[in-house]
């Protein structure tokens, strides 16, 4: 035995500070002082010079001289937090019988400390559990603290928390009435409101909802094993949090944007529909001023759905209680008839004054450094209008029975290929061909010399129009923007053109007006890589929370936000940023966890340790998805929702 272990001391479990017993004992004995159903036992501390009794003593005792079995647990200073629960991360042993095979446990359990000094050793009786499992005083997944979660089997819950089953999982109010039960489980309908008496008693002893441990013995009474407080528990968004998605936006920016992107392609986006919105008298100019329309979320940009009438199932007999004014109402109405009979000549004036003003642009090794940031702000300026009248021209245009830019762009493409030429000498023949692609800044082989002195194709209708204006601005300030980098790289202000991409426009104009650019650039040079945005979700302090019910195939959320990432389900450590797909949830993966950027499994529970210590790291992680690993072979890119349960091949 280690030296440690041959101190004989011990301390009541009732009597154990956390300094000395670790979190897990003073918890419980905490809970016992509070008149909880806590089994009997005692502590080898974790200074074990400070204990007032002796060890064999002690064992005798409780063991009633080795003829009852115990329960040897780790009791950390370091697990059992509020921040971090480091569920499942230490040894305990079960069912030891006899003197020399409990000395043996308890070495086994200081062996698995994580620093010396650590780890104390809480010693109970083994219960002959028909049930047990685990218990939240809180949906951990879903943020909801009206709600108790149980996971039960039969049996002791060791195999429920160490993911080598799954439980019957049943939702309750926090009076114990069932509102969701997946299977037919263990518990009776008395044991669950026992068990939510025990959750509010619980939440009253710690000041707030505690991940339970509990165990029912023969006689039926209800025993607590463990408690803890809920970690990682998932934010509810506000109230009145707006419902976003990508929507309509996405046709316009589908792609992850860099902080520069941002400020010269969302900021006109948000301002332009915000004036179309206001025209039309759907919002007013002092909702628009509160709140954005366009935001971007983890670099990709997401649209007010309701705001812009794309929101799903809404209640149409609100529209019945219209809080606009009957002035205004007439005063919008004689506004959007006017607009109406002009819009035509309008979109025709505008698409042909920033054709004139875009084949006016000379080359852009041409331009003084001063004409450089004026053309960026012509281009921002110029795609709030744009992007304005292209929203009201789907309302306000009848039905255009005309080619769309792209369909333009297409035939462009196909035929210029055909006839052997370069994607270069292409565009600069008929520039509709970069309908096809989405803004971005980076290097480009397309001529740097002239823009728009080629004319395009025509039969495209107003709305088709302005939108081919709007990729066409968007492009200009792209090349501008990266003949920026090129600038200030050759001035050594930066190191590398890309780096461009993470100054914000106000950063960018400062630096050619003779100021000094942010420290730490090179922290945020990659591009951003984040997860296709759900369809439709709140944020909460952040974080996104998708509106989407669960799949089926039996998939369950286990928390954790949402990510993406190639599949990695064979031996061997997985890449970082890479999808776990594993059969079960071994405690053997906690190791691998920070640097996955997903975890799925066939079997398990949400209240495992290992879905617990993943929701805490932040790692998407879905559990109980049937063929999992038939399904998503290694390789294949994946989004994970930790949130829905949803786990779906990447577009």
């Amino acid at each position: 035995m280690p030296p440690s272990t041959r101190v004989f001391w011990t301390i009541p479990l009732d009597d154990a500070p956390a300094a000395r017993a670790g979190a897990k004992a003073a918890n419980l004995a905490r809970a016992a002082r509070h008149d909880l159903p806590v089994l009997p036992g005692f502590v080898i501390p974790v200074r074990p010079g400070d204990g007032t009794g002796d060890l064999r003593d002690a064992w005798a005792r409780l063991s009633a001289g080795g003829e009852r079995p115990l329960v040897v647990r780790s009791s950390s200073t370091q697990e059992d937090g509020a921040v971090s629960s480091m569920a499942g991360r230490f040894v305990s042993v079960l069912d030891v019988r006899g003197w020399e095979r409990f000395q043996t446990a308890v070495d086994e359990v200081i062996a698995s400390a994580s620093a010396p000094g650590t780890m104390a050793v809480l010693v109970q009786p083994q219960l002959d559990a028909v049930a047990g499992g685990v218990m939240f005083g809180a949906d951990p997944v879903d943020g909801r603290t009206d709600r108790v979660i149980v996971s039960a089997v039969p049996g002791g819950p060791h195999a429920l928390v160490g993911g080598e089953i799954d439980g019957t999982r049943y939702a309750l109010t926090r009076r114990g009435r069932v509102v969701g039960e997946h299977g037919g489980g263990p518990l009776t309908r008395s044991q669950l409101r026992a068990l939510a008496r025990l959750a509010a008693r619980t939440a009253s002893v710690f000041g707030g909802p505690q991940d339970v441990e509990f165990a029912f013995d023969g006689d039926g009474r209800l025993w607590l094993l463990q408690s803890r407080p809920v970690t990682a528990l998932a934010p509810v968004p506000p109230r009145r949090a707006p419902l976003l998605g990508p929507g309509p936006v996405a046709e316009t920016l589908p792609d992850p944007l860099s902080p520069l992107e941002e400020d010269l392609w969302l900021m006109p986006l948000d301002r332009g529909l915000g004036e179309a919105l206001a025209t039309a008298g759907a919002v007013s100019r002092r909702a628009l001023r509160r709140r954005p329309t366009v935001v971007s979320v983890g670099g990709r940009a997401a649209a007010d759905l309701r705001r812009l009438g794309a929101a799903p199932g809404g209640r149409p007999w609100l529209r019945l209680l219209n809080p606009v004014p009957a002035v205004r109402r007439l005063a919008v109405a004689w506004q959007v008839g006017r607009l109406r009979a002009g819009f035509p000549e309008i979109a025709a004036r505008t698409t042909a004054r920033v054709d004139a003003e875009l084949a006016a642009v000379p080359g852009l090794a041409e331009l003084t450094d001063k004409e450089m940031v004026a053309a960026l702000r012509w281009t921002r300026a110029t795609l709030v209008p744009l992007h304005g009248l292209e929203a009201l021209a789907g309302s306000l245009v009848t039905a255009e029975k005309s080619a769309t830019a792209a369909a333009q762009g297409l035939a462009a493409l196909t035929g210029a290929r055909a006839r052997g030429l370069d994607d270069a000498r292409i565009v600069a023949a008929n520039p509709a061909v970069l309908a096809l692609t989405p803004p971005s800044i980076g290097p480009t082989c397309l001529p740097p010399t002239r823009w728009g002195t080629a004319t395009p194709g025509s039969g495209l209708g107003a709305r088709e129009g302005l939108r081919l204006r709007i990729r066409w601005v968007q492009e200009l300030g792209a090349r501008l923007a990266w003949e920026a980098g090129m600038r200030l790289t050759s001035d050594d202000a930066l190191p590398r053109p890309e780096m461009v991409r993470v100054l914000r426009f106000d950063e960018l104009v400062a630096a050619f007006e003779g100021g000094s650019l942010p420290a730490g650039l090179e922290r945020g040079a990659a591009p951003p890589r984040t997860a296709p945005l759900p369809a439709v979700f709140r944020l909460a302090g952040g974080r996104v929370v998708a509106e989407a019910p669960p799949p089926g195939e039996g998939a369950r959320p286990a928390g954790g936000g949402r990510g993406s990432g190639p599949v990695h389900a064979g031996p061997g450590s997985p890449p970082a940023g890479s999808v776990l797909v594993v059969r079960t949830l071994a405690p053997s993966l906690a190791a691998e966890l920070p640097a996955l950027a997903g975890l799925v499994a066939e079997t398990g529970s949400p209240l495992s340790h290992l879905a617990i210590l993943a929701r805490e790291l932040g790692v998407p992680t879905v559990v109980g998805l049937r063929g999992a690993l038939d399904r998503f072979p290694p390789g294949t890119e994946i989004v994970v929702d930790g949130d829905t349960g949803a786990v779906e091949a990447a577009a």
